[in-house]
């Protein structure tokens, strides 16, 4: 999805900082910690709008989360990240690792049904422009250890303390 076709954002106070939320007439576009791991070119021309209902979704979303992610399903929210087809087929993975749960990047290579793409992988989620709905901090290095977040590893590590994993 193009930025030309962002129609509304909203910024959100979570326990782990800021976030910014960006809404196409289809769904949650980008969900971001601040100025970090997003585009910003042609963010000022978004209009603010926390009552679009695609932003009204996210935000429940995000508070049933801070309330305690436990094994429950969040509110559904709809998604309109622009991504190849492979980036999609990861974060579509990513989505369905359960809270408090990891997966390495191989795992999710073999999910997708590219095993020996583990590095791709590992790239799709440094891409990926929903923060903690597609739970890309849920996937660790084959041997357990947190890797890369592009909201910065202590706030991978809140959040994966946040849901008890």
């Amino acid at each position: 999805m193009s930025k030309n076709t962002w129609v509304a954002k909203a910024r959100f106070d979570s326990p782990v900082g800021p976030l910014i939320a960006i809404a196409t007439r289809r769904g949650l576009a980008a969900l971001s910690f601040g100025k970090e791991g997003m585009d910003r070119s042609g963010l000022a021309a978004v209009p603010d709008n926390p009552a679009h209902p695609v932003l009204v979704r996210t935000a429940r979303a995000l508070a049933a989360y801070w309330r305690g992610p436990g094994k429950r399903a969040l509110p559904e929210v709809p998604l309109d990240p622009a991504g190849t087809d492979f980036q999609q087929a990861v974060w579509r993975a990513l989505r369905e690792i359960p809270a408090g749960e990891t997966r390495s990047y191989g795992d999710i290579a073999r999910r997708v049904g590219r095993p020996a793409a583990s590095r791709a992988v590992g790239a799709a989620c440094g891409r990926n422009p929903i923060s903690i709905l597609v739970p890309c901090h849920r996937v660790v290095g084959t041997n357990g250890s947190l890797t890369g977040y592009a909201g910065g590893l202590k706030r991978k590590r809140a959040l994966l303390a946040h849901e008890g994993g």
